[in-house]
C-alpha cells in the first residue's frame, strides 16, 4: 500500500490545479508587497542580514519580500511560468526544489553578500526552479522534459548572464 501512495505523491499535477496554486503564490506576493508599501517598507527589514546568525531564518521569508513594484514585476512572470512548470511535474517534487532552492540561494545569500546588507527578492528561488527544469530533463533521460529544457533555457537562459 506505501507503495502505491509513492507513486500517487509523485503523480504530475493538473494544469489547471498547478495554474491555482501559483496563482495563490503570485497573489500572495503582491499582498505582502501591497502591505510592505502601506508600512513604508517596514517588511523588508525581515530579509537576509548578511553574516547575522539570527537572521538565518529569514532564508524562508525573503523569496516573498520585494524592494517595490518594479522588482515584484520583474520576478512574477518568471515565477509564475517556472512555478507552474515545476507543479505539473508533481507536487512532492514541486515541495522539494521550492524548499532545495529556498535554502541553497538564501544560504549562498548569507554567507556570500557583504557585511551589512540585507537581501529579499523571488530571485533565487526562480534561478533554483530555472536549474531544477533545466537538469530534470537530462536525468529523466525523457525526450518531451529534454525539448522543455532546451525551450526553457532558450527562453530564460539569458538571465543567467545576468549573474
Amino acid at each position: 500500500m506505501s507503495s502505491s501512495l509513492a507513486v500517487r505523491s509523485n503523480a504530475p499535477v493538473a494544469p489547471r490545479q498547478a495554474a491555482i496554486v501559483v496563482g495563490i503564490g503570485v497573489a500572495l506576493l503582491w499582498l505582502i508587497e501591497l502591505v510592505d508599501q502601506i508600512t513604508r517598507g517596514s517588511l523588508d527589514a525581515l530579509g537576509i542580514h548578511s553574516w547575522q546568525v539570527w537572521s538565518l531564518p529569514s532564508i524562508f521569508l525573503a523569496p516573498w519580500l520585494h524592494a517595490d513594484w518594479a522588482h515584484l514585476s520583474a520576478n512574477t512572470l518568471p515565477f509564475a511560468v517556472l512555478g507552474f512548470l515545476v507543479m505539473i511535474g508533481g507536487a512532492v517534487r514541486a515541495v522539494l526544489s521550492t524548499l532545495w532552492s529556498v535554502v541553497v540561494s538564501g544560504l549562498s545569500a548569507w554567507l556570500l553578500s557583504a557585511p551589512n546588507t540585507i537581501t529579499i527578492g523571488a530571485s533565487g528561488l526562480i534561478f533554483g526552479w530555472l536549474t531544477y527544469l533545466l537538469t530534470r530533463g537530462l536525468f529523466a533521460r525523457n525526450g518531451k522534459q529534454i525539448l522543455l529544457a532546451v525551450v526553457i533555457f532558450v527562453v530564460y537562459g539569458g538571465i543567467l548572464w545576468g549573474v
